[in-house]
């Protein structure tokens, strides 16, 4: 029976909306919100936040959530390596601080890549969501991600991916959900890889994973909800409240 945790990586200094996490919807902060829904999905053996900032750590323990002070990080993965290398656990869900919506179904799909994977032939899955509005395609800010036929990355671009040539085929778009399910030693053997060209020019973790020829396995969910990237998306996430 694997032990499944759920950490949340949390910056302050964000690079597009710093302090993002602190800003509040309805009578609570991001970060709270989102560790909270996290718990209450009943998925996990435990629900921590990982952060370097003293005003996130207060902010989760003072509201009775399980906090954990790391180092810098460029990324979220790295920061979450470094706080579960002495937790016991099996699998890691990297839940993204910015999406206070998430739902446990989502969630619940990617726990389920690793009980049915017996071979244990998977040691990263994440999530995708179809995109229809040409705005939304389009936009740097939403990461698309093509795959092959057995729902494997073939890669994650904030360009358009696949570009739309023959415009008789009717294409699909998905976007990528930051979500990420690991198993622990693929999670610490990542953060041990030093970065290469195609995650230091897109400023994209998850393609780390690819140039060094490791694979994800992506689900698709039809979850809606809101990323918390810009003040604009903060707007949309007061209104959908």
């Amino acid at each position: 029976m694997n032990k499944v945790i759920a950490v949340i990586p949390a910056r302050y200094n964000s690079t597009r909306f710093p302090g993002k996490l602190m800003e509040v919807l309805r009578d609570k902060t991001i970060i709270t919100t989102t560790y909270q829904n996290v718990v209450e999905t009943g998925l996990f053996d435990e629900v921590f936040v990982a952060t370097d900032s003293e005003l996130i750590f207060d902010e989760i323990s003072k509201n009775g959530g399980k906090a954990v002070m790391t180092g810098e990080h460029e990324t979220g993965s790295d920061r979450i390596a470094e706080a579960v290398q002495d937790i016991d656990c099996d699998i890691v869900i990297n839940v993204q601080g910015d999406e206070p919506f998430l739902k446990k179904d989502p969630l619940k799909q990617l726990i389920d890549v690793f009980s049915n994977d017996e071979k244990k032939e998977i040691s990263l899955a994440s999530l995708k969501i179809q995109l229809k509005e040409a705005e939304e395609i389009k936009s740097p800010n939403n990461v698309k991600v093509i795959t092959d036929r057995d729902g494997f990355a073939l890669y994650f671009s904030r360009s358009v991916i696949p570009f739309h040539r023959e415009l008789a085929f009717d294409v699909k778009y998905y976007k990528h959900i930051g979500v990420y399910a690991f198993r622990k030693e693929a999670l610490l053997a990542f953060s041990k890889l030093p970065m290469l060209p195609l995650e230091t020019s897109e400023k994209l973790e998850q393609l780390r994973y690819l140039e060094y020829g490791k694979r994800i396995k992506m689900i698709e969910t039809d979850f809606v909800g809101v990323g918390i990237d810009t003040p604009e998306d903060l707007k949309k996430a007061k209104q959908l409240i």
